[in-house]
């Protein structure tokens, strides 16, 4: 494999691994109503595992409501059920066709207890993009011993690879502070 294919494999990678940790960031709470909450929550029901997505509208008519409207009245009590166990402190309640969420005030006890879950959430994907970097620099290596690729192209293509590197962490650490200053903001 060549040098810029092993950098643009490992660019691709750690692209995915940056969306992978917005899209965690996303699910968690803050102080307004959002459908990234609910969406991604798997329901049992015709006898498989489906995301409330692909079962029921979601809309905020409200920024502390959620209403979720299942397109089948026969699934909504499995959305309940679902919303109840994913364990997001979100009590859902039926009304008529259908389900209302209510978003109470978060406590500030309890947007530190979310700050550390981001932070937590941060520190996996770094950690997805080093190893992503020892990936690609084995790959390097391999390439360097297999075609003789000179020592100077090695050398280059690591700090480019170290580059990207610092560049995909930089960009997690600011889809971090962005959420941390989201979840303090009252």
């Amino acid at each position: 494999m060549a040098l810029d294919e092993i950098l643009l494999t490992a660019e691709e990678r750690m692209e995915k691994s940056e969306q992978s940790a917005l899209n965690e960031f996303a699910s968690v709470r803050t102080g307004k109503a959002s459908a990234s909450l609910v969406e991604n929550i798997l329901v049992e029901t015709y006898g498989s595992q489906m995301r409330i997505r692909e079962l029921a509208s979601i809309t905020t008519p409200e920024p502390r409501t959620l209403t979720v409207q299942p397109w089948d009245v026969s699934t909504l009590p499995h959305i309940e059920k679902a919303i109840q166990k994913a364990n997001l402190g979100l009590s859902p309640a039926v009304q008529g066709k259908v389900l209302r969420i209510f978003f109470p005030e978060l406590s500030q006890e309890r947007r530190m207890e979310f700050v550390k879950i981001i932070k937590k959430m941060a520190e996996d994907g770094r950690i997805a993009i080093r190893h992503i970097r020892r990936d690609a620099m084995e790959q390097i290596k391999k390439s360097a011993h297999d075609s003789g690729v000179t020592e100077d192209d090695v050398k280059q293509t690591e700090k480019e690879l170290q580059k990207l590197t610092d560049e995909y962490t930089a960009k997690i650490d600011k889809h971090l502070a962005a959420k941390e200053k989201e979840l303090l903001t009252v």
